[in-house]
């Protein structure tokens, strides 16, 4: 998340914020800022982790968190995919819950 928070931005008018909340284990990726007169703000990255898995609720990034977890050694079922329906989960190399 770091990482990808100090990333040299496309365009510089636009912040990439990493809010880590250790406490309650919650991980954003925010972009905020300005690209000519059009206002940016939003999520491209959240995750969460619960019951020791980590859920990725939200991926809008060009290369999958869940393919950089997976090349990083974190094993497929400690990873959900929170953005699938409950239902469609149990269709995914990943944990259901």
């Amino acid at each position: 998340m770091l990482e990808r928070a100090n990333r040299k931005p496309t365009f510089p008018e636009i912040e990439a914020q990493a809010v880590l909340d250790t406490e309650r284990d919650h991980y954003l990726l925010l972009h905020t800022g300005w690209k000519d007169n059009r206002r940016t703000h939003g999520c491209s990255l959240h995750l969460d982790i619960k019951n020791g898995k980590i859920w990725i609720q939200h991926d809008g990034t060009e290369i999958g968190i869940a393919t950089q977890l997976l090349e990083l050694g974190v094993p497929a079922d400690d990873i959900v995919l929170g953005f699938h329906s409950p239902n469609m989960r149990q269709y995914t190399e990943f944990a259901v819950d």
